[in-house]
């Protein structure tokens, strides 16, 4: 049985932090690679890759993916909304900014800190958790007006994609925490979602009319290895390991942390705008972030 903690303790705040500082970074490098590997391709090939690393990683453990344990038809779920989060992005990021659609993704902890204590009443959140909720939320709609208002007509589009793929990642920690699959093995509840993934992806990418080019420069193929190995297989497998062992509500308004590094990134690497707006609903994220983690107060 796996044992659950009811705080983060300094194993998983570390474990956070290095899939922060990844994401934020991730998230330019793939936007970095669309002109050369068109987005759904681009996200196709990396959990294709992934897939193939998860399964020879459970080979050499004996860790058995395809056993009869009642959890098929939730793994199914969860790799379909997982499949459509990462489509949701890779598009997106033709419409917006690597920074502003990070914002937007990492509205997922809404959906988590909504939906799972109607089943885990553990991981019920006190009023000053909920405040710092409401930060975040003020925090995507700073982010959201100034994307209508801004100069490229379809930055709203790419706001958008951004948003559903927040609520598709929700959705996920969602299904995953309050149903079978929270007694399976980590590796077996990622299988589920690449290897989904790997099969939808490049059917997406081909009813989209992307073009499947072979020939890629040293960097493109830097990225998709950078974004396969540590990105899909070691990061993602983190992240199962955590929800399995620590509460959703925690580790998903953690990671509003994410964001801050995707504006450090963009602004060093893809010059991208750093505006008040931005940086103000990022501050406003920080705070939810203080807020929902906080320990309660010993009585």
């Amino acid at each position: 049985m796996t044992s659950r903690k009811t705080h983060l303790d300094t194993l998983a705040i570390a474990l956070l932090l290095g899939c922060c500082v990844f994401w934020g970074f991730q998230q330019v490098l793939l936007k970095a690679t669309l002109p050369e590997v068109p987005p759904v391709f681009q996200a196709g090939i990396r959990f294709v890759g992934a897939t193939a690393l998860l399964w020879l990683w459970c080979v050499a453990r004996g860790i058995k993916l395809f056993d009869s344990d009642g959890t098929l038809q939730a793994g199914l779920v969860a790799g379909v909304l997982f499949a459509a989060e990462f489509a949701c992005i890779y598009i997106g990021l033709q419409f917006t900014t690597a920074s502003r659609l990070t914002v937007f993704l990492y509205t997922s902890p809404f959906w988590v800190a909504a939906l799972v204590p109607i089943w885990a009443r553990a991981e019920r959140m006190r009023p000053a958790q909920w405040l710092g909720m409401a930060c975040a939320f003020a925090a995507v709609v700073f982010a959201f007006e100034e994307g209508l208002g801004a100069g490229t007509p379809d930055t709203w589009l790419g706001d958008l994609l951004g948003l559903a793929a927040g609520m598709m990642w929700g959705l996920t920690t969602v299904v995953i925490r309050t149903t079978s699959l929270i007694r399976v093995s980590a590796e077996k509840m990622l299988f589920y979602q690449v290897a989904v993934s790997a099969l939808a992806l490049p059917f997406l990418s081909l009813a989209l009319g992307e073009p499947w080019v072979w020939h890629f420069s040293a960097f493109a193929i830097t990225s998709l290895a950078v974004q396969t190995v540590i990105g899909a297989f070691v990061s993602y497998l983190a992240w199962m390991w955590m929800l399995g062992r620590y509460p959703a509500t925690k580790i998903s308004v953690f990671v509003f942390l994410t964001p801050l590094f995707a504006l450090l990134f963009g602004a060093l690497w893809l010059k991208e705008p750093v505006t008040l707006n931005l940086i103000a609903a990022l501050v406003l994220v920080a705070g939810g972030i203080v807020l929902v983690s906080r320990r309660p107060e010993k009585a």
